[in-house]
């Protein structure tokens, strides 16, 4: 018995530019400026966590327990390279304080920040491998990114869909066997249902082209909250 998720978003729901941009659920980091900004200070990913409902750097420090000034600044730096953005003000006694936010709820580091040293599925001979499934997915985010980017610019949303389940095998045959119905599955359904790629004078084909890419991972062991959480020190250097 197993579960499964499937979404499928349809191109033709559109939105503004401007909601689009400001109701991101995942965003993907791919200047290096950003980058470097998130990551040169560990306590600036915690900042973006306290930040993601509408605070000010004194509520974040108070709530940190952390000097005003050593937040602020980081909040200043975060704010720059726009991974927060301002989200109204507030009276606290006789000073008005500005509220931030972070720019969405959650963010991957696209691979293209990695520059010729970023992971490739080419790099790996086995295509059975853990290596070249890693590269697989380095390039399904830095392809979906650049998508991603492209239709906010236009104000679209873009068409995806995805599979995401869990199954159990007890011997390597039963997981070869499964690996094998499946290609057969996939191959017979794409050949069903694909457009091709040029016409019959070798002038390119009407439609837009997509990817499908299927996976199949052993699931880590759960670890416990305790590993999970960083070891970061709460220091205050600026």
């Amino acid at each position: 018995m197993f579960t499964m998720e499937l979404t499928v978003q349809s191109g033709a729901a559109q939105k503004t530019r401007a909601a689009i941009l400001a109701d991101r659920e995942l965003d993907l980091v791919r200047q290096p400026a950003q980058a470097a900004v998130l990551l040169y200070h560990p306590l600036r990913v915690r900042i973006m966590e306290a930040l993601l409902e509408p605070d000010s750097a004194t509520g974040v420090a108070r709530r940190m327990k952390l000097p005003r000034q050593t937040v602020n600044y980081h909040v200043r730096e975060l704010a720059r390279v726009r991974l927060l953005k301002r989200a109204g003000q507030r009276r606290r006694r006789r000073m008005v304080e500005q509220c931030y936010v972070a720019t969405a709820r959650g963010y991957v580091l696209s691979p293209e920040l990695l520059g010729k040293v970023a992971a490739d599925p080419s790099q790996a001979a086995d295509a059975f491998s853990a290596a070249y499934l890693l590269g697989l997915a380095a390039k399904i985010q830095s392809e979906l990114g650049q998508a991603f980017e492209l239709a906010a610019k236009e104000g679209k949303r873009v068409a995806t869909m995805s599979i995401n389940t869990e199954l159990r095998f007890t011997s390597a045959e039963q997981r070869a066997a499964f690996t094998q119905e499946l290609q057969q599955a996939v191959l017979a359904t794409v050949q069903r249902h694909s457009s091709p790629y040029s016409q019959a004078d070798g002038s390119a084909a009407e439609g837009r082209p997509f990817r499908f890419v299927a996976g199949c991972y052993p699931l880590p062991a759960q670890k416990t909250e305790e590993e999970t959480l960083p070891q970061i020190a709460a220091d205050a250097r600026e």
